[in-house]
């Protein structure tokens, strides 16, 4: 086991920072412990790791554990926000100003690792949030690999030949529908290319990504807020995001990604840090339909 220990120049929040790499309470690859310690699993470019992080007194600790030990606790403080800057946002809304106020230990994180965040955005296209959390949690308990050290049931997700070689029952078996699961192939097979775009600026990795047949600008975001910390990166095409985000702001709750984004206009540079605080306050337009069905593949 090794360790690494990052101090934070101000208020630090590890759950709001960290907890957005959740795929669901289930996932088997990012558990919380009952003191508020993040467990989480990675395929690092050195091999599979566990990392296990703790805020203290003295700063935030991490341990690591397998091949990919080393490079997690390199890779700490970038997971942990310290490339990012808080400073950068002002508040330009009464609203964003209290939830500002309210969370000023949120910061952006940094993973460096495209796939496992590229993978289970790809589920999430088109699909319930259910749906997509229980795919992923099958996929991992199935094909991925006991992660290394003492974190209890977790799992580190298959590599990209794993991926790659997934046999079509499988997918269907998870209730991944094909084009989802071709997706998913044909970024495995050029993982390599996409984890370059972890070290690019927001519009070149985006379009380094958005090459990938299957991939387009809602996938694009979701990935780069996590791997690269683009605090720019704004989702669009998302059932709810364009409606809570103008009910937080104006009151409306027809509100559509044109809308948005111009709502958004004031905090360009920082409109994924204008989401993520607007999501934090868990405020949500009045509910004037059902919720989206539950699909089932597995059944057709």
């Amino acid at each position: 086991m090794a360790t690494r220990t990052w101090v934070p120049p101000g208020p630090y929040d590890l759950g709001a920072t960290l907890g957005v790499l959740a795929r669901g309470p289930g996932d088997p690859s990012y558990q919380v412990a009952p003191d508020g310690s993040v467990w989480r699993t990675s395929r690092t470019p050195d091999g599979p790791g566990t990392l296990h992080v703790t805020a203290r007194a003295d700063g935030v600790r991490g341990q690591a554990w397998g091949p990919g030990a080393d490079w997690l606790l390199d890779h700490l403080p970038a997971l942990l926000g310290a490339t990012d800057d808080p400073g950068a946002f002002v508040p330009r809304h009464r609203f964003l100003h209290e939830a500002h106020r309210r969370h000023p230990g949120l910061r952006l994180a940094r993973t460096g690792l495209v796939l496992e965040s590229l993978i289970p955005s790809v589920l999430e296209q088109k699909v319930t949030g259910d749906e997509a959390y229980r795919a992923w949690r099958l996929l991992l308990q199935r094909h991925g690999e006991p992660a290394p050290g003492p974190a209890p049931r977790m799992r580190v997700m298959p590599d990209p030949r794993g991926w790659a070689l997934l046999p079509s029952w499988e997918w269907h078996r998870a209730g991944v529908d094909g084009k989802r699961a071709a997706t998913v192939v044909r970024a495995a097979r050029v993982a390599s290319r996409l984890e370059e775009a972890a070290t690019m600026d927001e519009p070149t990795a985006t379009a380094r990504l958005q090459a990938v047949p299957g991939i387009g600008p809602w996938t694009a975001a979701e990935t780069l807020q996590r791997s690269n910390g683009a605090s720019d990166a704004v989702t669009t095409g998302d059932l709810h995001l364009p409606r809570i985000v103008g009910y937080a702001l104006t009151g409306a709750s027809d509100v559509d990604d044109a809308t948005m984004l111009d709502l958004l206009t004031p905090y360009a540079g920082q409109r994924h840090r204008a989401c993520r605080l607007i999501l934090l306050t868990g405020i949500t337009p009045p509910r004037r339909a059902p919720r989206f069905a539950v699909g089932d593949i597995r059944g057709w």
